[in-house]
């Protein structure tokens, strides 16, 4: 697609009925699975049934980020279209890595990412990007509001003392 073609992240937000989100830039659910996984099927930390699956888009523009957190669920970025998106990944195992997900195969980049269950993480677009990333996310289970949790940039820093400067920076 060439540059002038591309839609603007406005032009992106109406069409897709992206809004807000605390966490995630901006967000549209696209699919909730209609099956439910029984609470007693899924581990303990699940304190009610969960969809198969759920999936949504989401766009990062400079003044909208992802936010520092982790959910329950493995998650599966797919990027679609604009800039690459850099995401800080802080494993449960204390070890952490930075990747960038994006279209430009031969740096190295991919066009999707996985990011495993209860993994803290955040992302912005590189630096120097003016404009945006569109994503999206599919999750299994699928994930409910209390899968989320923010995390507490002083404290991660203090628990991945080697990756302080880099938790602080893409906590902006």
């Amino acid at each position: 697609m060439k540059p002038e073609t591309r839609p603007t992240a406005n032009e992106i937000k109406s069409m897709l009925g992206l809004e807000r989100h605390p966490t995630c830039g901006f967000v549209a659910e696209t699919y909730r699975s209609s099956l439910r996984i029984p609470e007693g099927a899924l581990p303990h930390a699940y304190e009610s049934a969960r969809p198969y699956a759920s999936a949504l888009y989401f766009l990062v523009t400079p003044d909208a980020r992802i936010v520092m957190h982790r959910i329950r669920s493995d998650q599966l970025y797919h990027h679609y279209l604009g800039d690459p998106l850099e995401v800080l990944m802080l494993y449960p195992d204390g070890s952490g890595a930075v990747a960038t997900v994006g279209p430009d195969l031969r740096s190295g980049m991919r066009p999707q990412l996985l990011v495993p269950a209860n993994t803290f993480h955040a992302s912005h677009l590189l630096p120097g990007a003016a404009g945006y990333a569109l994503l999206a996310s599919t999750e299994w289970p699928g994930v409910e509001p209390p899968d989320v949790e923010q995390g507490d940039i002083d404290a991660l820093a203090g628990a991945y003392p080697g990756l302080r400067e880099e938790i602080r920076a893409f906590a902006g």
